[in-house]
């Protein structure tokens, strides 16, 4: 173990450190949105938004989140769509996750007893009231933590992006083995500060779902 070289680069690795929160954040916004159209399309009364969501999900899930990358990186530019890595590395990741988000927001929602958003209704509340007053609120409080499951593997499918030069912690630890030949020690300082930063996010969601559950 060389201490000493990992003190050294452990700088570097913090900037990029900061490059993977920075894109584990605007993808996770990236996802959660597009879970939420995923979701409302789902679960939508018209079958042609039933249709659209379900193929979203069906093509996004069934396929490999690197070809998803290297389509719109690499086969971007040929469809005139010019992106630079780091938005391309957001764009691909986000919309990924946002089908797994899609089927866990939609799994909450089923899960609420329909016989609460009966009883809304029969008290006046219009569909959309019912749904944002009685149902919506007790989903959320379901969707926490599988959310959460799904945002700690977003952060670790951000080591893809290695794979179109965006200079995060993968891609700079690939980066010194080829200066230093040290691979063990660069792989532990990145995986390191992988753990550090998910263990963040995971106390984080711990206490949006106690916060949850309590109000």
């Amino acid at each position: 173990m060389d201490f000493d070289l990992m003190l050294r680069v452990y700088p570097f690795f913090l900037e990029a450190a900061w490059v993977t929160i920075e894109l584990s954040v605007l993808t996770t916004i990236l996802g959660l949105s597009c879970g939420a159209l995923g979701a409302a399309a789902r679960l939508s009364r018209h079958w042609y938004l039933r249709a659209l969501g379900a193929a979203y999900v069906s093509v996004i899930r069934g396929t490999p989140a690197l070809i998803q990358l290297f389509i719109l990186y690499f086969g971007g530019p040929q469809i005139g769509i010019q992106l630079d890595a780091f938005e391309a590395g957001v764009i691909g990741l986000g919309v990924n996750i946002g089908a797994y988000m899609t089927e866990t927001m939609r799994g909450a929602i089923i899960a609420v007893d329909r016989g609460q958003t009966e009883a809304a209704r029969t008290l006046g509340l219009s569909r959309f009231e019912a749904f944002h007053k009685v149902t919506l609120p007790q989903a959320f409080r379901l969707m926490i933590r599988p959310l959460g499951v799904n945002i700690n593997a977003l952060i670790k499918g951000t080591a893809l992006v290695a794979a179109i030069a965006v200079v995060e912690l993968t891609y700079t630890a690939q980066r010194y083995i080829g200066s230093t030949y040290k691979p063990f020690e660069m792989f532990l300082l990145s995986g390191l500060l992988y753990m550090i930063i998910i263990y963040s996010v995971g106390r984080g969601i711990a206490w949006l779902d106690r916060k949850a559950r309590i109000t």
